[in-house]
């Protein structure tokens, strides 16, 4: 019964940006007024006094009411929350086993004092979670740590700051996917119109001579003029002038005396 009364308490609570409602547990709040000086500063107090253990290690099929249950043994507990596990991989164990309840991977709980949050998260960590016997958890271990210096609304901002980038993320896929797929359809379209041309082009010539024509196109002889019809410059013509002879008359003097020797 326990368990159901805070589970109902925690519906109309204000949760941050990017918290998921299933993975909370906390005690009902509602602003009906702006807060006066004196509600403002012990708020602030209240909040500085307060304490947050982080549990590293959810057990299996643990849900935020009865982690909300067994805390609140040890202490006054403000609020809780559970990080679900990633959607791919709850899809998968949905899908191939036969769990389809949620399953949270780790979780934060907030003490009213953070000196009680500190002894708990000493006593309690890396021990078994213990219960009656037969007990789904009894035997069942979970890791935690106390977080010094940490407040609730820190954990709000991280939350958000989180969504905020998976968000992003997920815009640039989308718009990644809608690029390749706008450069698919074109491919596409391009290899339709290209199959349309080479169809049409098959019908107009089924023989194939336009293409054999295409690849082997007639040999341009080129014209080369004729060597016999080829002009001749004309010869150079040097002027040579014949030198006179010289007659010696010694050399015809002896060739008379060679004459009278012989005859």
């Amino acid at each position: 019964m326990a368990e159901e009364e805070t589970g109902t308490q925690s519906s109309s609570f204000h949760l941050g940006e990017g918290m998921d409602p299933e993975g909370f547990a906390g005690p009902s709040e509602k602003v009906v007024q702006p807060l006066t000086a004196e509600a403002l500063s012990a708020f602030q107090a209240a909040q500085e006094k307060a304490g947050v253990i982080y549990i590293s290690r959810i057990p299996p099929g643990m849900r935020p009411t009865k982690v909300r249950y067994i805390m609140s043994e040890y202490g006054e507990v403000g609020r809780v929350y559970l990080q679900q596990e990633d959607p791919k991989r709850a899809y998968l164990r949905r899908k191939y086993t036969s769990t389809k309840k949620a399953h949270y991977t780790e979780g934060w709980v907030e003490f009213k004092d953070k000196k009680v949050a500190r002894s708990v998260a000493e006593m309690l960590n890396a021990q078994p979670i213990g219960g009656k016997k037969g007990t789904r958890w009894r035997d069942d271990v979970w890791t935690m740590k106390y977080l010094p210096k940490f407040k609730w609304n820190m954990l709000t901002e991280q939350i958000a700051h989180e969504a905020a980038v998976h968000t992003a993320q997920l815009r640039v896929e989308l718009s990644q996917s809608r690029r390749e797929q706008r450069e698919y359809l074109k491919n596409v379209e391009l290899a339709r119109v290209l199959d349309k041309r080479a169809e049409r082009k098959r019908k107009s010539d089924p023989d194939g001579s336009a293409d054999m024509a295409n690849k082997h196109p007639p040999k341009v002889q080129k014209n080369e003029p004729d060597d016999s019809r080829r002009e001749r410059p004309p010869k150079e013509k040097t002027n040579k002038k014949k030198l006179p002879e010289i007659v010696d008359p010694s050399a015809d003097r002896q060739l008379d005396s060679v004459l009278h020797s012989i005859f």
